[in-house]
């Protein structure tokens, strides 16, 4: 058996950042990934950088297209294997760099295979048991599947499965209407593929505000993106995809089947079994305010503890669980995190923070809304990127109490509001701040 201060379990953006600050700390530190392709974790591998490399393609063969380019350029598959190459590329470098972070570092121990408990403490990799007072659990999640009879074909992958494309397909089939769904639907209607998106049941972005998703309907049916409601795959039979709407049996060829229907966590196989660390009913790793699990020195973090998956998430659990390891008295805890800002890279991409008007109605708090059409910023005409809003909600004390903005700087500018909410800065600062120009975040002189 061999001791060391700290296990780190899975190569996520938390565990990977905790490894190395508790090694520059001094602790002795192993960490375990069953994947050598996931070092760096999911959002460098198969997550945030390699789709938001491929959507940054795709938008500029969407510019080109725009400009009335596209003969000059002769855009075809080859510019999706291009953009495929320069994200593997890319992908290939950061692992490396990762991997040589940790692996080069003498209080880092790195070893490859799956990691399982033996008890609360010992955990078993390969053949060999390795224990520690302070272990950390950050194995990510996986694509959600579904149980589809299929014959003869091999149309259906998943988010991992559909970065490794070899050629552009198409026809595409998107299973799931949600942000992550529409995200690739946006991006491969950019690269030239025909796309339909089926979606369950009649609804569409269920939590935002109803003018909010329809503008988002709008501008994503505009793309040339076939949306398709109260449907479900039957069967696929080759390239023959049986689905059913309304009660109507519809038969369609795709080139590829996309399923997008949320993602689980990485559990299985973990042995958790073996120990007293409990699960909640979604099968998280159940933790609390520190996240610490039901047992003392087992922390999780990142898509394993559930919430919000997001990496910058991630990044912040390694904050409350740093100063915890190293005995300091005073530490973040899980509770002091609001207000976290999310962004879609569909094009243009949306953005979130704080509350939208249904989730203030709801709670019954009195806001003014300020409202301005991206057509209404000079930036986006110079950019030529005019579709969609900027809406901001004020409270009765001139504080911003939510934000969404959909428009080509979103994902940029809702830093600043998700800021200005935390920090409750009032409206009247931003509305008369002075800003450089043309720039999308001037609009807020206007917006305010």
């Amino acid at each position: 058996m061999k001791k060391y201060d700290v296990l780190v379990l899975g190569w996520g953006k938390a565990g990977k950042t905790l490894a190395a600050k508790l090694a520059g700390n001094g602790k002795k530190v192993a960490i375990v990934e069953k994947d050598p392709k996931m070092y760096g974790g999911t959002c460098i591998n198969v997550g945030c950088l390699p789709t938001k490399s491929l959507a940054n393609s795709s938008v500029i063969i969407n510019e080109i297209t725009k400009l009335g380019l596209e003969r000059d350029y002769n855009i075809d598959n080859s510019f999706f294997i291009n953009a495929m190459a320069s994200k593997k590329s890319m992908v290939e470098k950061l692992n490396n760099k990762n991997y040589g972070l940790l692996a080069n570092n003498p209080n880092v121990d790195v070893y490859d295979g799956l990691a399982t408990f033996i008890n609360d403490k010992e955990i078993k990799v390969n053949e060999e048991v390795l224990t520690a007072d302070n272990i950390i659990i950050n194995t990510g999640s996986r694509s959600r599947t579904l149980n589809i009879p299929v014959n003869n074909s091999n149309l259906i992958a998943y988010s991992d499965e559909i970065l490794e494309l070899e050629e552009l397909p198409a026809k595409l089939l998107v299973v799931g209407a949600g942000f992550i769904g529409l995200e690739f639907a946006s991006m491969f209607a950019n690269f030239g593929s025909e796309v339909t998106v089926l979606q369950f049941d009649n609804s569409f972005l269920p939590s935002e505000d109803e003018e909010d998703a329809k503008m988002v309907k709008q501008v994503i049916e505009d793309k040339g993106i076939k949306l398709e409601f109260s449907a479900s795959i039957k069967e696929i039979n080759g390239k023959e995809v049986t689905y059913i709407q309304n009660g109507e049996e519809k038969v369609e060829i795709f080139d590829k089947v996309l399923i997008s229907v949320g993602r689980i966590p990485n559990t299985e196989g973990l042995g958790i079994e073996n120990t007293n660390i409990k699960l909640t009913e979604r099968g998280e790793v159940l933790v609390d305010n520190n996240l610490e699990t039901t047992v003392k020195g087992v922390w999780a973090a990142g898509d394993i503890k559930g919430g919000p998956q997001f990496t910058y998430v991630s990044l912040d659990d390694s904050r409350i669980i740093l100063p915890q390891i190293l005995g300091l008295e005073k530490h973040r805890v899980l509770s002091d995190r609001t207000n976290i800002a999310t962004s879609t890279f569909i094009d243009p991409p949306y953005s979130r923070v704080g509350l939208n008007e249904k989730e203030a109605d709801r709670l019954g708090i009195k806001y003014t809304k300020k409202y301005l059409l991206t057509a209404g910023i000079p930036k986006a005409h110079v950019n030529r990127e005019t579709e969609g809003f900027s809406k901001v909600l004020l409270n009765e004390n001139d504080e911003i109490i939510g934000a969404v903005l959909f428009h080509a700087a979103s994902a940029e500018m809702i830093n600043i509001l998700s800021l200005a909410i935390n920090q409750k800065i009032k409206g009247e600062v931003l509305r008369n701040f002075i800003y450089t120009h043309p720039t999308f975040t001037e609009s807020l002189n206007d917006l305010i």
